[in-house]
């Protein structure tokens, strides 16, 4: 005989089936997020195995995936997956033993685990930044190596903001794990006397995150979503670990001087607002004083270096807007100490821009001549922008057409492509 319930039950069945696996992809996500250079670094600290560590833990995950929504969601789920990751990595050891080597490692990481201790997971991203900057390694590649296995981004997101293909990036990545496994290059921080060398890689990686992150500024972008908490986190570490170091104080300043102004940079429509038109009174101006003091702090070393002089850039730019007073003069100042510590076309090109400001747009153009056939800025998106809105006020309209159509095209946020895309038609009306 049919069972009229029967079909209810098994339809709530299903929903609850449904319910679980939903949060158990979100907590594996969130985790992703958050933790995943945490957990990467733990796995490599004794074996110094990147790869192995990476392929671990993407077992973790998976197994989670298949056992969290029939059993529920850990209560700590970091603790979880290192515990899982751990015993595949053991695992996978045992099945590639070579000889006393390959045993000597794997009583190490059987030894480092605590079962005792499982929930508690100390913060060893550092470490990994420090052993990413090895002098072994190769300096082109250190910061894409950090970005993915400290803070979890994919090749092509790094292969983006390094304007390169994914593939030739993805093939770098992997010889640099291999030269860290064969090399035995620990995951430590290094002695005191040998930061000076490494520092900068470091400070260099944590700032390429957070320019990714500040790419996305409405966070509907997975692969750069929280992108920019992470990098202000490792921000924060830096400045404890390194309080005498007044580049980790500048590289947090600089930071924070962009991130007081984030929500601003949109509208109440989601469109794009210059900072020229930005309200300062929605900024947020206790971030912008710890920025200052942050800054202040590292100028009391006279030890100037570029991440001070960014952030003194942006610390003038902020005066500018909330006082309404003129500071031009100090701003081309400020880009001449920046290009003679840190040459770039980049660093040109910004300073041309604040050079159209005090002396006119033909001046600026003059200052970027000498680049205008660098390969560096054949698809740097900001350089076409900047070359289209001086053309079209030193009235040159053809020219501005053109790289105004060149910016559209390399640009990735919808919001600035439209406020791009509202200028060029302005500038051609004007014809």
């Amino acid at each position: 005989m049919t069972q009229p319930a029967a079909a209810p039950d098994a339809d709530r069945a299903n929903t609850d089936a449904n319910a679980a696996d939903r949060a158990a992809h979100a907590v594996t996500e969130a985790v992703a997020r958050r933790s995943y250079g945490k957990l990467v670094a733990l796995l490599a600290m004794r074996t110094r195995d990147v790869a192995a560590a990476e392929d671990a833990l993407a077992d973790a995950f998976a197994t989670a995936l298949a056992d969290w929504p029939a059993r529920g969601c850990p209560a700590n789920p970091e603790a979880w997956l290192l515990t899982v990751a751990r015993r595949r990595a053991i695992d996978g050891a045992r099945h590639r033993q070579t000889g006393d080597e390959v045993a000597n490692q794997l009583a190490i990481l059987v030894d480092e685990i605590d079962e005792h201790d499982a929930g508690a997971l100390p913060d060893q991203r550092l470490a990994l930044l420090f052993a990413c900057t090895h002098p072994a390694l190769e300096p082109a590649i250190r910061t894409p190596l950090m970005l993915q296995v400290v803070l979890g981004l994919d090749a092509k997101t790094i292969a983006s903001a390094f304007r390169m293909s994914p593939a030739a990036i993805g093939k770098r990545l992997v010889r640099a794990k291999h030269k860290i496994r064969a090399a035995a290059i620990p995951f430590s921080v290094p002695e005191r006397e040998a930061w000076p060398e490494r520092l900068a890689a470091v400070l260099e990686a944590v700032y390429a995150a957070y320019a990714e992150g500040w790419t996305d500024p409405l966070g509907d972008d997975v692969e750069r979503r929280d992108l920019t908490g992470e990098a202000l986190f490792l921000a924060q570490l830096l400045t404890e670990l390194l309080p005498d170091e007044p580049e980790t104080l500048g590289l947090l300043a600089l930071m924070l001087y962009a991130h007081a102004r984030r929500a601003a940079r949109r509208d109440a429509a989601g469109d794009y607002v210059p900072l020229s038109a930005q309200n300062p009174a929605s900024w947020d101006l206790p971030m912008i004083d710890a920025a200052d003091a942050l800054l202040r702090r590292a100028s009391a070393f006279n030890a100037i270096g570029r991440f001070q002089l960014e952030a003194a850039l942006q610390s003038a730019h902020v005066h500018r807007c909330r006082t309404r007073r003129v500071n031009w003069d100090e701003i081309v100042q400020l880009y001449d100490a920046l290009f003679a510590l840190a040459a770039s076309p980049v660093v040109a090109m910004n300073r041309a821009l604040a050079l159209a400001e005090r002396d006119g747009p033909r001046a600026a153009l003059d200052a970027l001549a000498p680049y205008a056939d660098d390969p560096r800025l054949a698809d740097y998106q900001p350089y076409w922008a900047a070359r289209a809105d001086l053309l079209a006020r030193a009235g040159a309209t053809a020219e501005a057409l053109d790289a105004y159509d060149l910016a559209i095209g390399l640009e990735r946020d919808p919001a600035a492509r439209r406020f791009l895309q509202r200028r060029r038609m302005e500038v051609a009306a004007q014809k």
